[in-house]
């Protein structure tokens, strides 16, 4: 309804000669205002130097609404527009909620556009953190956003499996290795002091032998490193799995190296006349495409710079035909983002076509104190140690109900409590409400249909469904800017009036028209709630 609308706004102020004009069109807080509100005529007045309310008339006499859309139009204020739905509109949204039922929110406005979102592709060097885990749910969130527009949605992990970092996970593990059988040794400078690596090191011996500790050093950290990197992929793999988290498409770092790949990369940028040589070492002219400087490809030893992989590796994702890539990166990886779209556009491609969401920092905390890291890890807090205590749901939720550029505080005592305080609990507990009406009055939510008769309901059961209806808005908002914390946003504020209209409408044992009418608006918010809840990757419970 909205876009409809949206659309007849914008087709009366190109009719105005201001076709280009940007304005809102939203609803208001206060619903006696209408349903929704635009300041179109105000913008107008800016571009026109005119009086909004008196343009705010000519914009309503100039649109054309289907017959029966609108039950009043009213000019408010300094020259807002508000637009009231007739009873008959809020019937019919009323309507399409029960019909499209669990795909209510789901729109076709991506079909045909191929879209690559992808995230974690954690260093497989030891457990995942809470880092990860909000990078994990931010990803598998926009991804969902996406297919629930109608992209066709690959979700994709690049797994760091080459470089400095590897070999030195491999000699700290032939360091457990050598410590296991009673020998001293020293975990290297840069190694990892985690436990886990110790447990790796007592599954390697029971799998290989104790003479394994004998091998010579050079093939003993060659063989350490080969199974650091299959112990640890396995284990990030258990854990997004029971994370809720699945992929696509696995993709290796060490695999653009061996498929000639990266070697391309640099043919082809050479080739373009991108790449110079200064100091011994070879250069990219990524300044001329937006970069702040040039970057180095090729240091003065013969080594490459992680750069030129990553080139090569979004040079073989364009290659597989995806109109956009999403990027979710960590916030410190912000300066990088100019470098990587530079190289990209110096090579023809779009700079539209490479798009980065980043998440920022996470701080865990207990009864007012941070939690810096876990016994495991020797580091940080992993997010399996998380969400063993906080379970999946709240973890996830709490990981996205905030913009993922913005640092998070995440409250175990309050993500578990079970008050209205703890955001998933207040709406996981407005869909058990829901589910609860039924289970009272001994019907199943399917079996209450018909149309809904407004006209026995009061103006809170409206603001409810006004609010319900807004669902398909808020999914395609929040897939369009790539943020899944305005769903979370938008369910807490329907939550609020689902336990407000719980409190406040009696449904059970109210005249027959009245508590029809309550049961299908019911069955509407349950609908609704748990749509947004699986959207995002969170249960939503009959009970709690």
């Amino acid at each position: 309804m909205s876009d409809l609308l949206r659309e007849e706004l914008a087709r009366v102020a190109a009719l105005l000669g201001e076709g280009d004009v940007e304005f809102t069109l939203e609803r208001p807080r206060d619903p006696s205002h209408g349903d929704f509100a635009t300041n179109l005529a105000m913008q107008l007045a800016r571009r026109m130097r005119g009086n909004p309310r008196a343009l705010a008339e000519r914009v309503v006499a100039a649109l054309q609404l289907p017959t029966g859309m609108l039950e009043a139009t009213e000019i408010a204020g300094p020259g807002f527009i508000n637009f009231r739905l007739a009873a008959g509109t809020l019937a019919a949204d009323h309507a399409r909620i029960l019909a499209e039922a669990e795909r209510y929110g789901r729109s076709d406005g991506g079909a045909g556009q191929r879209v690559n979102v992808e995230f974690v592709s954690a260093n497989p060097t030891g457990p995942l953190h809470v880092g990860h885990g909000r990078g994990a749910a931010q990803g598998d969130a926009i991804a969902a956003l996406l297919e629930w527009t109608g992209h066709e949605v690959t979700r994709e992990f690049y797994i760091n499996d080459a470089g400095v970092q590897i070999d030195r996970v491999g000699q700290s593990l032939w360091a457990r290795v050598q410590q296991a059988v009673g020998r001293e040794a020293a975990i290297p400078e840069g190694g990892y002091h985690g436990t886990y690596l110790v447990e790796s090191a007592r599954e390697l011996l029971a799998r290989e032998g104790a003479a394994f500790a004998d091998l010579p050093e050079a093939e003993g950290v060659a063989r350490c490193r080969a199974a650091a990197l299959v112990m640890q992929r396995t284990e990030q793999d258990a854990t997004l799995a029971e994370f809720g988290v699945r992929f696509d498409v696995m993709s290796s770092e060490q695999r653009v190296y061996d498929d000639g790949k990266v070697a391309a990369a640099l043919d082809r940028l050479a080739a373009a006349g991108l790449t110079y040589e200064q100091d011994g070492a070879l250069w990219l002219r990524t300044s001329s495409y937006g970069d702040e400087k040039d970057r180095v490809l090729r240091k003065q030893d013969g080594s490459y710079t992680y750069f030129v992989p990553d080139i090569a590796y979004h040079l073989d994702k364009h290659g597989r035909g995806f109109d956009r890539v999403i990027d979710v990166w960590g916030a410190d990886h912000h300066g990088y983002i100019p470098r990587v779209r530079g190289a990209l556009v110096a090579l023809g491609i779009p700079a539209a076509w490479f798009e980065v969401s980043l998440v920022q920092l996470v701080k865990v905390v207990r009864g007012g104190d941070e939690v810096k890291m876990s016994k495991r890890s020797g580091e940080f807090v992993t997010l399996r140690d998380l969400f063993e205590e906080t379970g999946v749901d709240a973890a996830r939720y709490w990981f996205l109900m905030r913009r993922g550029d913005s640092h998070l505080v995440f409250d175990i005592e309050l993500a578990t409590a079970h008050t209205d305080e703890n955001p998933v609990y207040y709406v996981q507990m407005a869909h058990a409400r829901m589910t609860g009406i039924f289970r009272t009055a001994g019907r199943e939510p399917a079996a209450v249909a018909g149309p809904i008769d407004l006209g026995v309901l009061t103006d809170q059961d409206r603001e409810l469904l006004q609010r319900l209806t807004a669902f398909p808005e808020a999914v395609a908002r929040a897939a369009r800017d790539l943020q899944p914390h305005q769903v979370t946003t938008y369910l807490e504020e329907l939550a609020r009036l689902v336990h407000g209209w719980y409190h406040g409408c009696r449904v059970l044992g109210e005249p027959a028209a009245v508590e029809h009418a309550r049961l299908l608006l019911a069955r509407a918010a349950r609908q609704v709630l748990a749509n947004g809840l699986t959207l995002l990757g969170v249960s939503a419970p009959d009970r709690m």
